[in-house]
C-alpha cells in the first residue's frame, strides 16, 4: 500500500528543516524524508547513539515446527487426537519426518513410501528413538552438528 506524504511545494523533501510554526515554540522541525529506520529491541548502541547491526533471526527456537525442521529425517512416533470422529478419536502414526510447516508436518513409511500429511491442529506429541537438534547451527550454545 502506497502512502504519499503531504509537503508544502515551499518546502520540498530533503530540505533539511521547515521554517518556524505558530505553536511549536519557534523551533524549526527536521525533516528526513520520511520515519527514521525501526530499530530491534535490545540493539546495541555506540556512545555516539549508532545501532550496531545484529543478524536477523527469521525463526523462534521454541516453535515446535522449527523443531521438527531441525530433525527432518528422523523416525518418529507421531500422536494425534481427532476431536468429534466417530470412527477413531486418537492415531498414532510412525514415519520418516518429510517436512515441516507452520500448520502440517509430512511423514513417510520407510516400507511402502506412502506420505502422509497431517496437520497440526491435531499433533499432541511425538517421541524419537534417537536425540534430537534443538538449535540451529551457528547460534551461541548451539551443540555441534552431528552426522546421521
Amino acid at each position: 500500500m502506497f502512502t504519499q506524504q503531504f509537503r508544502p511545494a515551499a518546502y520540498p523533501a530533503g530540505h533539511g528543516t521547515y521554517p518556524s510554526m505558530p505553536g511549536l515554540g519557534g523551533y524549526p522541525q527536521q525533516t528526513g524524508g520520511g520515519m527514521p529506520p525501526q530499530v530491534p529491541s535490545g540493539s546495541p548502541m555506540t556512545p555516539g547513539g549508532t545501532v550496531m547491526p545484529m543478524p536477523i533471526q527469521n525463526y523462534e527456537q521454541s516453535y515446535i515446527e522449527n523443531i521438527f525442521r531441525l530433525n527432518l529425517g528422523k523416525i518418529g512416533t507421531f500422536y494425534m487426537t481427532y476431536e468429534n470422529n466417530s470412527e477413531w478419536n486418537a492415531k498414532i502414526f510412525k514415519g520418516v519426518l518429510e517436512a515441516a510447516g507452520r500448520d502440517h508436518i509430512i511423514i513417510s513409511d520407510p516400507t511402502t513410501g506412502v506420505r502422509t500429511v497431517m496437520l497440526m491442529v491435531n499433533f499432541d506429541y511425538a517421541t524419537f528413538d534417537e536425540p534430537l537438534v534443538y538449535q540451529y547451527p551457528g547460534v551461541i550454545g548451539s551443540p555441534p552438528p552431528t552426522r546421521r
